[in-house]
């Protein structure tokens, strides 16, 4: 069912207020996390000169900001939730923009990537192509996104306050494939577990020209 805008707005306020009043706990809960592979994958596929212009869409409170920064490359975090995205300054000392995933105004071959990671998952799948596409704009020439969301299978709902689209491989290759996007590698985390407790999927994807 085709949800209508006030709908939408509703879903997107909920999740955000969820992460708004729980900003201290979600830094916690997450600053210790290692990403690295994540943030590796990304970095090794971007074919431009660095230092590298990389957006952090969905930064939260600003873990990943510094890792970026601190290998000489320009990171820009993007942020719906006000008080993860004041966190995010804080933490990180980048710039941080505060946008509503729904509603991005985001400059045109700007990046040469795009660090996604746990974030596309909190987009309505009916949203998704759109969201996609603008990131697919938002990228330099060959640029690179890349993705970690939680698998399932191609389900999505309110999960306790949030919002979720949980996809499998083969539905999340076909968003971004019609998006504009070439595969260049998966994987499955956390590395060294059994499939069945690998959670979560990552991807990496290169942004093909578009007639």
């Amino acid at each position: 069912m085709k949800l209508d805008p006030e709908t939408l707005q509703q879903i997107v306020g909920r999740t955000l207020d969820h992460y708004h009043t729980r900003a201290q706990a979600f830094w916690e809960g997450t600053r210790h996390h290692d990403v690295e592979q994540n943030i590796e994958a990304l970095l090794r596929h971007i074919l431009a000169a660095p230092p590298f212009t990389i957006l952090d869409f969905g930064c939260g409170p600003g873990r990943d900001l510094p890792a970026f920064a601190k290998r000489g490359h320009r990171a820009i975090g993007l942020e719906g939730a006000q008080a993860l995205a004041d966190m995010a300054r804080s933490h990180s000392a980048c710039e941080v923009w505060q946008q509503d995933f729904l509603q991005l105004q985001l400059p045109d071959a700007w990046f040469d990537g795009v660090f996604a990671n746990a974030s596309l998952f909190h987009v309505p799948s009916q949203e998704l192509p759109r969201v996609l596409r603008q990131l697919h704009a938002t990228l330099k020439p060959e640029g690179v996104l890349f993705s970690s969301n939680p698998r399932g299978n191609n389900e999505e709902s309110i999960n306790g306050e949030r919002y979720g689209a949980y996809y499998d491989l083969a539905a999340w290759r076909g968003h971004l494939a019609a998006a504009g996007f070439a595969e260049l590698e998966h994987y499955y985390r956390p590395p060294g577990l059994p499939r069945e407790q690998q959670a979560w999927l990552a991807s990496v994807w290169r942004k093909e020209d578009r007639p």
